[in-house]
This record gives structure tokens, C-alpha cells and sequence, in this order.
């Protein structure tokens, strides 16, 4: 329910958006470099963390409203994260474009746009605010928008990090040639945690790729058994956004 009611909104969204793209293209390729959000990860030794700003969820409502987000990305930079993911979803999330202009502009590190992305012009905005990576869900597009929105992103300078949860979504993920593949452990239909989800797919996944464990990762104990299992990073959101420490939470994830 919750992914299909979501993406449908984001569908409206982009049906009236009378923006053209070569313009939205053109004005992207005056910006600087992006940062590099595979990259980094790829330089870690230990388990890579990207970590989180994350103000609500549709399951468990407000997490942390009132977050201010450059405090917050410099804390998980303090901490030792490599990455940043920042929500801009509005309306199910509480996220904006501007938390995410606000935590890159406060640390060094990398970002992801974490956001429901179902056309063109989504992934170019994403470019536009300032994102290192898109994020690509499988469940929510069809083979030749995933296909399209995956080489658009490179064409543009951006990482995609295309996100599966199954074996098949894993399948179209590499045939459209992810080198950046996320495990949603969440079913985003029904937003349960199956925790055996990411340790089934890793060894699928080939070596080549840059692997990342998404959502349900609560503590050490967790980072360690995703580590064993073959994933270069963790994407962690609640459980350090909600800590109270999230310098001292990030750093419990870096694991060896």
C-alpha cells in the first residue's frame, strides 16, 4: 500500500511538471563535479556508513521533525560516516530540497537524494540541488524507465544507486549495468523488516558492484552480520537519527 500510494503521488506530480528537460540538462552540465557517492565508499576498509536525515515515515510517523540538518550531517561526518542520505520527499516524509542543500553545504561528504523518482526531469533536479546519487526502486518503475533514468544519471554525472528486493529487481538492476546495488531489507509495501532479505542477496550481487544494506539496521551487531555477508556499506536512517548521539551511533556501525 504505502509504495504504491506514494509513487502514484509523485506520478501526478511529474505529469504536470511542463518543465523540458534539454533545458533542465543544459543547466547541469555548468555545475561542478559531483562528489563521487560510489567512490567514497569504494575508498572505506571498514564497512561504509550512509547515514540518514530523516524527519518522519509513513509506519512510525515523526522521528525527528524539528532536526536542524547541517548540525545533524556534521555530527555523522564527526562520527565517520562516508556518506549522507537526506529524505526530500514532503509529503510522506517531511523532507525538502533544502535539507539537502543544507547538509552538503555544512559537510565534504557525498549525497544521495533519497526520494520516489519516476521521470526525467526528477533525476536532473537531483543534480540541480546539489545530489551526488539518485536513487533508482526497482518495485516503482518499469524496465525502460529504470533502463533510461540509469544512463541519464551517468550522462549527467551522478552515481544511481538502484535499489531491489528481490531476486528478479536484482536481475533487472544488473542488466541495465548497476555497479551501485541496494538491499532494501523493508518492504515498501508493507514497510515489515525482513532481516534475512539483504544475507539472501548478497552473494548475488557481483563482486564488481558496491553493495549497500538499506533500512533495519539497529545496532552493531547488525552492521558486523551485513559486513560478513559481503556489503561495503550500511544506508542507516531511524536508529541514528532517533539515538541521541548520532556521532557516537555512526561510529558503532564501522566495522572492520
Amino acid at each position: 500500500m504505502y509504495l504504491e500510494e506514494i509513487v502514484a503521488a509523485h506520478r501526478r506530480a511529474a505529469s504536470a511538471d511542463g518543465r523540458r528537460l534539454g533545458d533542465l540538462i543544459r543547466q547541469s552540465e555548468r555545475l561542478p563535479a559531483a562528489r563521487g557517492f560510489a567512490g567514497r565508499i569504494r575508498s572505506e576498509e571498514h564497512l561504509s556508513v550512509v547515514a540518514e536525515i530523516k524527519r518522519r515515515s509513513p509506519s512510525k510517523g515523526d522521528l525527528h521533525p524539528g532536526l536542524d540538518p547541517r548540525a545533524l550531517a556534521t555530527s555523522y561526518a564527526a562520527g565517520g560516516a562516508a556518506c549522507l542520505s537526506v529524505l526530500t520527499d514532503a509529503e510522506f516524509f517531511g523532507g525538502s530540497t533544502d535539507d539537502l542543500m543544507a547538509a552538503r553545504g555544512a559537510v565534504p561528504l557525498p549525497v544521495l537524494r533519497k526520494d520516489f523518482t519516476v521521470s526525467a526531469l526528477d533525476v536532473v533536479d537531483a543534480r540541480l540541488m546539489g545530489a551526488d546519487c539518485v536513487l533508482l526502486i526497482a518495485a516503482a518503475l518499469d524496465d525502460e524507465e529504470l533502463r533510461s533514468f540509469h544512463a541519464l544519471a551517468s550522462d549527467i554525472g551522478l552515481d544511481a544507486l538502484v535499489e531491489v528486493h528481490d531476486e528478479q529487481e536484482l536481475d533487472r538492476a544488473l542488466a541495465v549495468g548497476a555497479d551501485l546495488v541496494g538491499v532494501n531489507q523493508r518492504d515498501l509495501r508493507t514497510f515489515h523488516v525482513d532481516q534475512e532479505r539483504a544475507a539472501r542477496l548478497a552473494g548475488l550481487i557481483p563482486a564488481s558492484a558496491v553493495r549497500v544494506a538499506e533500512s533495519g539496521v539497529r545496532d552493531r551487531g547488525d552492521a558486523l552480520a551485513l559486513r560478513s555477508a559481503g556489503y561495503d556499506a550500511v544506508l542507516v536512517g531511524e536508529s541514528i537519527v532517533t539515538s541521541g548521539s548520532p556521532e557516537t551511533a555512526v561510529r558503532d556501525l564501522l566495522v572492520p
